[in-house]
């Protein structure tokens, strides 16, 4: 046997767990780009496209109450985690049944496959940053310029409990779509309606002319997004929304883990 098999059968399970979620990640993420021609250039040509189509219309046909100046910048601070979660919480549905004989053949926590859903939608979410500082950057010569702000810290509190939240929403939904097959598509159209209920396409501060300030701000998203857009928009931070992200981010992580361990076994028959 050798010394580098020697070596593995003295990880600890959190060394073998961290770095089997890395190879899976980065597997993901090579076979998604391998035959790609764009590669890395989709993961940010979907976000681009939906910012353009909601900046003409918001900008250009409508007049626009809501948002804030440089309205590109507005969207996308909100838009590209959004397309992590959104992502994430799609594959999450398939976590169990896309490669039952893998999962089935190994014996680390099942949890991994939907781990490793969120990484890698996680890697893409920070690879498409410099996407918002290029927009940034270009409004520079505009008459409404984006300033960056040290808020912008906030932004690692917001990408850990978008984590913890998406993983932990992941870990309920992957094992009951094995019993429930309907809630892949269930989980499709609540997606769409939590689209147009989060502040992307407008702020928190614009619910509270409506008066919906703080059922706005119990949305687990809300707070979230706020960390990020306080980059390069300050008064959008919104720590009353953040605290509610965060207590609903560890809770649905505590639910999922739950909801796992009172089904993987069941699941592993299932699948």
């Amino acid at each position: 046997m050798t010394s580098a098999a020697l070596s593995r059968r003295d990880w600890s399970p959190f060394t073998r767990y961290r770095r089997s979620l890395w190879l899976l990640t980065t597997r993901d993420l090579k076979v998604r780009y391998s035959t790609s021609f764009l590669g890395y250039f989709w993961s940010i040509l979907d976000p681009l496209a939906m910012s353009a189509i909601y900046w003409f219309v918001f900008t250009q046909v409508f007049q626009r109450t809501v948002g804030a100046e440089p309205y590109i910048v507005f969207l996308l601070t909100a838009l590209l985690p959004w397309m992590w979660f959104n992502g994430a919480i799609t594959d999450a549905t398939r976590a169990f049944t896309k490669e039952a004989k893998l999962i089935r053949s190994t014996t680390i926590p099942r949890t991994i496959w939907v781990a490793r859903l969120v990484l890698s939608k996680g890697i893409e979410f920070v690879l498409s940053i410099p996407v918002v500082i290029a927009f940034a950057i270009a409004t520079t010569w505009t008459a409404n310029p984006a300033h960056f702000h040290v808020e912008a810290l906030w932004s690692l509190l917001a990408v850990v409990l978008q984590a913890i939240l998406t993983v932990g929403i992941g870990l309920i939904v992957a094992p009951l779509v094995v019993f429930f097959r309907d809630l892949e598509r269930a989980v499709k159209l609540v997606l769409r309606f939590l689209f147009y209920a989060s502040p992307i396409i407008y702020g928190l501060k614009d619910l509270e002319a409506i008066g919906l300030e703080f059922w706005g701000s119990l949305n687990p998203l809300a707070g979230i997004f706020t960390l990020y857009r306080a980059a390069f928009f300050p008064e959008q931070l919104d720590w009353f929304a953040v605290a509610v992200s965060a207590g609903m981010s560890v809770l649905a992580f505590v639910i999922g883990l739950a909801v796992y361990q009172r089904t993987i076994r069941t699941v592993l028959k299932e699948i």
